[in-house]
């Protein structure tokens, strides 16, 4: 059962409330749909799977649309978000064929006659070429949720012809806009503070759900929860633990997922488990039975969360661990200094820097005061800023500019 507005009140105040009601009530008779590649795993899915209800719940007609793709798609759409993040990739005519036939296709069974369509991220990015040739009259906005600092040339090239034909485009961080005749809007991600990955616990479910994933809970825990991504550097974690090991008795849990739009993640997560499985002091995990309580116990079980990011959108997982008390010691690149203070709530680094990752991790592990310190810092300044209250608030000043 999704959550009531009403009982987010309590967190963000009533007033926050009440204007979110304010906005919604003239966009009360408008149909807005959102087109993601998947349902599930990854905070677009996350972000929307709250949103969607919470709009309806408002008085917007608010709907939510995957795009139909094949394995081959997944796999060129997988090769594009790498490139878009800097990666390189021969984008031959052929993949070109089937990301665009894919796009095609979805669109011949998919009518759209609502007010506003919102696309999110490249899988879906080409359908605004079909409707355009039905003479679309409802405004799209493409929602952008990749680091686009340093695209790769040609891919970005190609993929702006499609995005020149929308008429709103919105990223996460200032530094993702780009020279492009289009109007451009930054929101920031938010969580749910009331979902099961974020909601109270209580220890004894905390160790419960732990305890089901063959966690350790006498030793302290240093987690990254994150895909199974070459962005995220789980290597690099590892090897950042290895040196912390040498100072504190301390174990590593890494914890991820694999979803429908990236195939790429099962081969890095095989990689992984072959390389370092046999390890007592390192636990890694996948698609585990009741993930979300199990990301939660961990964030709030975990000393210290680690996000060694190479590129990151945003890092979602961030603002997850800050809002449960934990402190972050992070890369210092894409979404993820909007987050981390550093030196407040928890410490940034450059993503090479290992002796700077393990250091910081040491320091906190030491101190208990410290701890304590960030993690309350890491609450309130997440409690501030980027929960979903706000985002619904960012969306509706964005979709009242061209609905009301």
């Amino acid at each position: 059962m999704k959550n009531k507005l009403s009982k987010y009140k309590r967190i963000v105040g009533e007033e926050v409330i009440n204007t979110i009601y304010k906005k919604a009530k003239k966009l009360s008779n408008k149909h807005i749909v959102c087109i993601s590649s998947t349902h599930q795993g990854g905070g677009v899915a996350e972000m929307l799977n709250s949103i969607v209800f919470l709009f309806n719940e408002v008085g917007i007609s608010f709907g939510w649309r995957i795009i139909h793709g094949s394995p081959d798609f997944f796999e060129v759409t997988k090769r594009i978000h790498n490139a878009l993040q800097g990666g390189n990739m021969k984008f031959s005519e052929q993949k070109k064929k089937i990301y665009y036939e894919t796009n095609r296709r979805f669109s011949e069974f998919s009518h759209l006659n609502h007010d506003l369509v919102v696309v999110h991220d490249p899988q879906p990015l080409p359908l605004t070429d079909f409707y355009s040739r039905k003479n679309k009259k409802q405004p799209w906005i493409w929602r952008c949720h990749i680091d686009l600092s340093n695209p790769n040339r040609n891919v970005w090239n190609y993929l702006k012809e499609f995005i020149k034909k929308y008429d709103h485009f919105v990223v996460s961080t200032e530094e993702y806009k780009k020279n492009i005749p289009v109007p451009q809007t930054i929101i920031h991600p938010a969580i749910d503070p009331l979902s099961p990955k974020n909601k109270l616990l209580f220890q004894k479910t905390i160790d419960k759900y732990l305890k089901q994933s063959g966690i350790n809970l006498r030793k302290p825990i240093i987690a990254q929860i994150s895909r199974y991504d070459k962005w995220k550097d789980p290597e690099g974690v590892i090897k950042i633990f290895e040196k912390v090991k040498k100072q504190i008795n301390c174990q590593l849990v890494l914890l991820g997922n694999t979803a429908p739009d990236d195939p790429e993640g099962v081969r890095i997560y095989g990689k992984i488990l072959k390389k370092y499985g046999n390890r007592e002091d390192v636990t890694i995990l996948v698609n585990v039975n009741d993930n979300d309580l199990v990301v939660n116990s961990l964030q709030r079980k975990a000393a210290v969360i680690v996000q060694k990011s190479i590129k990151e959108g945003f890092g979602l997982t961030v603002s997850e661990a800050l809002y449960k008390g934990t402190p972050v010691v992070a890369s210092n690149v894409g979404g993820i200094p909007i987050q981390v203070i550093h030196g407040e709530n928890g410490f940034l680094h450059e993503p090479n820097d290992i002796e700077g990752f393990s250091q910081s991790i040491v320091k906190i592990l030491k101190s208990s005061h410290l701890r304590k310190e960030m993690g309350e810092n890491g609450r309130e300044f997440i409690k501030k800023n980027f929960l979903i209250t706000r985002l619904m608030l960012d969306w509706l000043n964005l979709f009242n500019q061209y609905l009301s």
